[in-house]
């Protein structure tokens, strides 16, 4: 179920592009980058701020002031992001663990009522968007367009997986 919602909130809904931005000169960006970073993918943070450093808390304040800031994810030429089976195997994957978890600590519990354990397993859905997420709204400047839509998305997630769960996994009875 999750894996089904999360495909459609992608793939057939605007959820999924909701947050991203077309850059107005994309063209002359992209060399730069590819001179500037190659073939090293990874996660870039400008200006940059040597975590060792105790002094480069300072130094980038000031550089922000003056200059734009931000992380860029970087993928060199020929790793883009295509749907293949291995990414969807390992969505599938993250979700069937994120299903177990639930369901695992679903039966832990004594809740008896089909709603409340649909809500039981909804909220730690719930938990883990707020953990991820808003986190990234809050330290690096996800746009909030991008945040609420992620976190609807895994709010429908946690609904339909804990209808699921809540059908299988009942209170033990004595």
């Amino acid at each position: 179920a999750m894996f089904i919602w999360t495909s459609i909130a992608h793939v057939a809904t605007p959820l999924g592009a909701i947050g991203f931005s077309q850059m107005t000169d994309e063209a002359s960006v992209l060399p730069v980058l590819q001179n500037s970073v190659g073939s090293k993918p990874g996660l870039y943070i400008f200006p940059w701020m040597d975590p060792m450093d105790p002094k480069a808390e300072e130094a980038y304040a000031e550089k922000a002031k003056t200059s734009p800031s931000g992380l860029l994810l970087y993928r060199p030429a020929g790793a883009g992001i295509a749907m293949t089976p291995a990414l969807l195997g390992t969505e599938f994957a993250k979700e069937t663990a994120q299903a177990l978890i639930a369901a695992l600590l679903l039966s832990m519990t004594s809740i008896g009522a089909y709603a409340m354990r649909v809500a039981f397993v909804a909220l730690i859905h719930v938990s883990a968007a707020l953990a991820t997420n808003v986190s990234y709204w809050n330290w690096y400047g996800f746009p909030l367009d991008y945040t609420a839509a992620q976190m609807f998305i895994e709010l429908v997630e946690g609904l339909l997986a804990g209808l699921v769960i809540a059908a299988i996994v009942r209170p033990q009875t004595a």
